[in-house]
């Protein structure tokens, strides 16, 4: 598992090829995967219900079947702990998003960090550096943190 873990984070640095746009639909798809772990991730309690609320985030946001929204879970999850920064997952959905589409997926960012009905510190402070590295204006950060905190759980 690990040598595919490395051989995925090639892949994530390696420019996409002009004929192959399966590969970057398949990079933004772990990427944004990569990061709504991350946020779930960010507080120490984990539970089932962000976990319904990344999959249901890349159930609205992708066209995929429930095996294939398991198995972008878990590699998301696998990529997730692996993963030496956040850098190369937002460089791909800056690449591959315009700016309305990456503020969409930060208002899915807030929902998996509201999920359980509170907001930690330290989800507080990783949604921060996300927008930042997502180069979100604040007003729309804002916004979509809003929305987020006001969507039914």
């Amino acid at each position: 598992m690990l040598r595919t873990l490395k051989e995925l984070f090639g892949i994530l640095a390696e420019p996409v090829p002009a004929g192959q746009p399966g590969d970057a639909e398949h990079r933004l798809q772990l990427a944004t995967a990569v990061l709504l772990v991350e946020v779930m991730r960010a507080d120490a309690e984990a539970g089932n219900a962000e976990r319904e609320a990344i999959l249901a985030s890349l159930r609205t946001q992708f066209d995929l079947h429930a095996d294939e929204l398991e198995r972008l879970y878990e590699l998301a999850h696998a990529a997730s702990r692996e993963a030496p920064d956040l850098y190369g997952f937002t460089s791909q959905l800056n690449k591959g998003y315009s700016m309305a589409e990456k503020v969409g997926i930060v208002e899915y960012l807030w929902r998996v960090a509201y999920a359980d009905g509170r907001l930690s510190h330290y989800e507080n402070h990783l949604m921060l550096k996300l927008g930042d590295l997502l180069y979100i204006p604040r007003g729309d950060f804002v916004a979509a943190k809003q929305r987020a905190g006001s969507a039914p759980l």
